[in-house]
């Protein structure tokens, strides 16, 4: 089983406001997004920049993984948010607007020629209609030495935008999430569920987490710490599944089960396949118990 680690919240917030900086440190998400795009004016860069850097050497946010979404790496900006991060070594760094595994490649070689150590990974933004088409090939970056993918990020108002889908549109796209999804799953890599605006809106926040985690994300980004409650509540396991993961555990650790493939528990036929994903359930939980410790 690959690494497990709780992705059940990426909360955004920009690296231009040093507040909230240094807030996140304190916040129960399980990731955080400092934003050097669309969420840094232009005229407040070169500043969000350094003070982004400076943040993420100086540590101090604990359990936290630290992602940074740098400008489009073709462009000025982007390269300097590079040149500057690389030394930081924050745990991602997340590239916008990717169409191709091309530009995760290129990313990833110009981290290690800065020196960034191999343990920062690099996440895709995919937010294009070319970026859904071309799924499976950017995901298999994954596999690339200088690929350092760990994860796709929907953008879905973008993909509403591109797409000429009228809002709300969420069920028109699910098609798409799908497959972006599957990508992701072929390649063993996270698979996170884009923002949602509505911050009046509770009740939908809470319905679109559950529908995104039953499809199978590992979480949602978010734009506001009061949605970090509702989605760790529902991208993480609860009670019930955690004491039915050990159930099936026990079940099939007993001697007599041991060399069997099928099982009935509790009136219904379980297959030994189903292992590996209580097991995943029980290491997400354990993982979950040593954040918040």
């Amino acid at each position: 089983m690959s690494e497990i680690r709780p992705r059940r919240s990426v909360l955004a917030m920009p690296g231009s406001n040093a507040r909230a900086l240094e807030k996140a440190r304190s916040l129960p998400a399980d990731v955080i997004l400092i934003d050097l795009e669309d969420g840094t004016a232009p005229a407040a860069k070169a500043a969000a920049r350094a003070q982004v850097a400076t943040a993420v050497a100086a540590r101090g946010f604990g359990p936290r993984e630290v992602v940074v979404r740098i400008n489009p790496p073709e462009t000025e900006d982007g390269e300097a948010d590079l040149v500057a991060l690389a030394p930081a070594a924050p745990d991602a760094i997340l590239v916008p607007t990717v169409r191709t595994s091309d530009a995760l490649i290129a990313v990833g070689s110009r981290l290690r020629r800065l020196g960034a150590p191999l343990a920062t990974r690099v996440w895709a933004m995919i937010e294009t209609p070319m970026a859904v088409v071309n799924a499976a090939e950017i995901a298999g970056a994954a596999r690339d030495v200088d690929g350092r993918l760990g994860a796709l990020v929907i953008g879905p108002n973008d993909l509403l935008k591109a797409s000429r889908i009228r809002p709300p549109g969420r069920a028109a796209l699910l098609p798409w999430l799908m497959n972006v999804l599957a990508a992701a799953r072929a390649y063993e890599i996270e698979a996170i569920d884009g923002v949602f605006t509505d911050l009046e809106d509770a009740t939908g926040f809470e319905a679109e987490c559950a529908q995104g985690r039953d499809l199978g994300f590992d979480g949602k980004m978010l734009i506001h710490p009061s949605q970090i409650g509702p989605a760790n509540a529902a991208f993480g396991p609860d009670a019930e599944e955690i004491a039915q993961a050990r159930r099936l555990m026990d079940v099939f650790d007993a001697p007599e089960n041991r060399e069997r493939g099928v099982i009935a528990v509790d009136g219904k036929m379980v297959e030994r396949l189903h292992i590996e994903a209580a097991r995943r359930t029980l290491a997400m939980a354990e993982a979950i118990a040593r954040m918040t410790a």
